[in-house]
């Protein structure tokens, strides 16, 4: 297995860039690659400071990312209510579930009671400290605790602060709650997903959740630019789940303003994109054969054996080939169907066709690819032995990204060096924060 060297984010400004290289190889095992924690690592982001309020997906995402990539990522809890993470997922080991392991990877974990006074002033010292502040309340939430953008810029100007929210910070329904389902509802995207005639059904993922995180990360990231490198200042990054689901819509504005045309949902493949679809093999296994390019469905029609294909005026280009889409598609299911999955790849591989079987995550723990890139990470875990994680993305060539460390499993365990470490504070006064319900 791939050994790395990882470890916590230094905090100086000026820290290092230390890589992120290979330090050792060993043989592979049957689970993951495993990593090894170490105080050395510095990803691109060490120096950044991240406050991470708010819970579950949309928001956390975002600060699990910056945490692979060095920021020094704090996470609030509430002392009385922990993040619901904690909880969710399906796999339970000692009692802990394995999610929160990777969404809080990384991050060092404090309580904090912004509703009391004491509490609230804590938070404002760590602001002063701080590079970015990422929340994912229900917009208002922080300017009745008198914690709005207005007032953390009078003690530290250069604040980013990201607001990932259902509707965005501003509008008529700015207020109304949103979840991930209810954002790729009104954003049209789930409109175009499943059959004709049929409910349109939802991925098996909080899939708008995790773009809203993905626009927050992306958007701290141009804020810092412009504050660091081109003598900005703080600013609001103001996500919306609905409109982060509604940018992937592809051509649908541009062709409703122009022709009024809506398009609805098309099954497993695109309506006039062909061949592009999921074929099914010998042994029931369902294939992606993707060769909708003219060059590319030549290759397919000479992989079929039926190389005149390629010439017939139904399917010679692009355009005809969507005009006839049900015909060559019901052509190529009948040739798939003769062949088994891995005949089948093996065949389309040969010819440079673009192609994959439907993974299950079992299929994914053997997938070569994926492993070759150290996409299934062993992080190792005082308590609970060892946790498989995703691994990290994008890959860096010279600041790659690491894990820290799993996520902690008792809320508050890094409270003392957090406030002791970053604020100063003395054992007496931090006990004094424990006895006035602070922390």
């Amino acid at each position: 297995m791939k050994v790395f060297e990882t470890g916590t984010a230094k905090r100086g400004k000026d820290a290092a860039d230390e890589g992120g290289h290979r330090i050792a190889e060993e043989e592979p095992t049957a689970t993951a690659s495993s990593i090894k924690l170490s105080a050395s690592a510095a990803g691109p982001l060490s120096g950044v400071r991240v406050l991470e309020l708010g819970s579950l997906i949309a928001g956390p995402f975002a600060g699990r990312q910056m945490a692979d990539f060095g920021a020094e990522v704090i996470k609030v809890e509430s002392p009385n209510r922990p993040d619901p993470m904690r909880e969710w997922g399906r796999a339970r080991v000692k009692d802990h579930t394995l999610w929160w392991s990777v969404q809080s990877r990384g991050k060092k974990c404090v309580t904090m009671d912004l509703k009391v006074p004491r509490g609230r002033e804590l938070f404002l010292e760590l602001c002063k400290e701080a590079d970015v502040i990422l929340e994912n309340f229900r917009p208002g939430t922080m300017e009745k605790l008198g914690l709005g953008p207005e007032e953390l810029w009078k003690i530290n100007p250069g604040l980013i602060i990201a607001r990932v929210s259902g509707y965005g910070q501003t509008g008529p329904e700015a207020s109304k709650p949103g979840y991930a389902s209810v954002a790729e509802a009104r954003s049209g995207l789930r409109h175009l997903n499943g059959y004709p005639d049929q409910p349109p059904p939802r991925t098996g993922i909080s899939l708008g959740d995790s773009l809203g995180s993905l626009y927050a990360l992306q958007g701290i990231l141009l804020a810092l630019y412009w504050r660091d490198a081109r003598g900005g200042t703080g600013q609001v990054v103001d996500v919306s789940l609905v409109e982060a689901c509604f940018s992937l819509l592809e051509s649908a504005v541009p062709d409703y303003a122009a022709s009024g045309i809506v398009p609805g949902p098309s099954g497993s493949g695109l309506k006039g994109i062909a061949p592009s679809n999921i074929f099914q093999s010998s042994d029931g296994k369902w294939v992606v054969i993707a060769a909708n390019q003219d060059s590319v469905f030549v290759r397919l029609a000479t992989a079929m054996g039926m190389p005149g294909l390629a010439e017939d005026p139904r399917y010679r280009d692009h355009a005809q080939r969507g005009r006839n889409q049900e015909e060559l598609e019901g052509l190529i299911a009948d040739w798939a169907a003769h062949y088994s999955a891995g005949e089948l790849v093996s065949l389309l591989d040969g010819h440079g066709v673009p192609n994959s079987t439907v993974s299950t995550v079992e299929d994914i723990f053997e997938d070569p690819q994926l492993r070759a890139r150290d996409m299934l990470l062993e992080v190792a875990d005082d308590e609970l032995g060892a946790v498989v994680q995703p691994g990290i993305v994008p890959k860096l060539t010279r600041s790659a990204g690491r894990i820290g460390w799993n996520g902690p499993l008792v809320h508050g365990s890094h409270n003392a060096d957090v406030y002791q470490g970053v604020l100063n504070l003395t054992e007496e006064e931090l006990q004094d924060a424990r006895s006035e319900g602070a922390i």
